[in-house]
């Protein structure tokens, strides 16, 4: 039974033979179904590739940029440490150097007393000159024009004989290390009469 059935197909085959040709032609025109799907699914995939390419080229050219620049602020930091390595002697000294003033301002008549003064004198400038080698320098104050960057006002008076915003008296010295301020300086400062009455109101 099976063998009649193909023996009829044969020659249906052989009956028709353009019949059978067009069949395969228009199958040929058509593309085969896989073969498309096929490179469909090699174009999604070329694409893809070609995005994760992109994405993992830009993410290494940041990462690089980020350790470039972790690189630069960690070593701009230890040139910064070492520069101001000193800073918390220097700090801790300045109070000492003001203990000297004051010992070496005292005036008396008694010899020996003045031996001691002698001797904290030479040791006061001694230290002084030290600092100065070292980047530590006296904030100038006194008669000159108030900066709130190195000065801290802790009094105000009016003196018509002087400008505003001059320094009148210096109640403590103030001191810098290389660019920074150890201490700003205490001072009264000059203001006229209409800006100290806005002041108290």
């Amino acid at each position: 039974m099976h063998n009649r059935y193909r023996e009829e197909e044969k020659l249906e085959k052989e009956a028709c033979p353009e019949t059978e040709a067009a069949k395969e032609a228009e199958v040929t025109e058509k593309g085969d179904p896989a073969a498309e799907a096929a490179a469909i699914a090699e174009g999604s995939d070329t694409e893809a590739l070609e995005a994760e390419v992109k994405r993992l080229q830009d993410l290494y050219l940041r990462t690089l940029a980020d350790a470039e620049n972790f690189k630069k602020r960690i070593n701009e930091e230890r040139i910064r440490e070492r520069k101001y390595a000193a800073q918390p002697i220097w700090e801790k000294l300045i109070t000492v150097i003001d203990i000297f003033d004051q010992a070496i301002s005292v005036e008396t008549n008694d010899p020996k007393l003045g031996n001691f003064l002698t001797g904290f004198t030479i040791i006061n400038k001694q230290l002084k000159e030290i600092m100065e080698e070292e980047g530590v320098r006296k904030i100038a104050a006194l008669n000159e024009k108030f900066d709130p960057a190195y000065h801290h006002a802790v009094e105000i008076e009016h003196d018509e004989t002087k400008e505003d915003d001059i320094v009148l008296a210096v109640y403590q010295n103030g001191y810098v290390y290389k660019d920074r301020v150890l201490r700003p300086a205490l001072v009264k400062v000059n203001k006229s009469k209409k800006e100290e009455n806005i002041n108290h109101e």
